[in-house]
């Protein structure tokens, strides 16, 4: 069976959506996914499931909407598609903390940067359903505004590196 990695939207961020990693492990396996292993606190995790990435994020999300009171959103990605989005890094100079990885439902619009405000020097490279962020001051104060991101979820690009990683390891077990 094929691993997704899949990515919550708004969980365990600034003291809304809390769902510990034991719960949402829990919740995979009674949605009927295999191998389920979370990784940070962040809302990712890995699974087995015969499932096309699309259906494995909609089961989800309705397991979490049923026990959270409503659907946070998730984004699936397979291995390799993990692994071409760190190897794709459109700004290589970056510190990998610094360099957020915006994950999309969709693919990103055409007007995607129509209004961005980027008031700290911040850099935006838009790719397929992936929205790339350089935040040369970090993301913490940065007053970055793009309306493109409303429906994104955010990793690092350490935290895609590990899960394209974790990813690999279980697509080989």
């Amino acid at each position: 069976m094929p691993v997704h990695i899949a990515l919550l939207r708004a969980v365990n961020v600034g003291g809304t959506g809390k769902l510990s990693m034991s719960d949402l492990k829990a919740l995979c396996e009674k949605a009927g996914f295999a191998d389920a292993q979370t990784y940070i606190q962040s809302g990712n995790v890995l699974f087995r499931s015969g499932l096309c990435a699309e259906d494995a994020g909609r089961v989800l999300d309705d397991a979490l909407a049923a026990k959270m009171g409503k659907a946070p959103g998730v984004m699936v990605r397979s291995c390799k598609q993990l692994e071409t989005i760190a190897q794709n890094n459109p700004f290589p100079d970056a510190k990998p903390n610094y360099l957020m990885v915006n994950f999309l439902p969709a693919k990103a619009p055409d007007d995607a940067l129509d209004k961005l405000v980027a008031p700290d020097g911040e850099e935006v490279h838009v790719a397929g359903h992936e929205i790339y962020v350089h935040y040369p001051n970090g993301s913490g104060r940065s007053k970055l505004k793009l309306p493109a991101l409303k429906h994104a979820t955010s990793r690092n690009l350490n935290t895609v590196r590990k899960l394209a990683e974790l990813a690999a390891e279980m697509e080989e077990s």
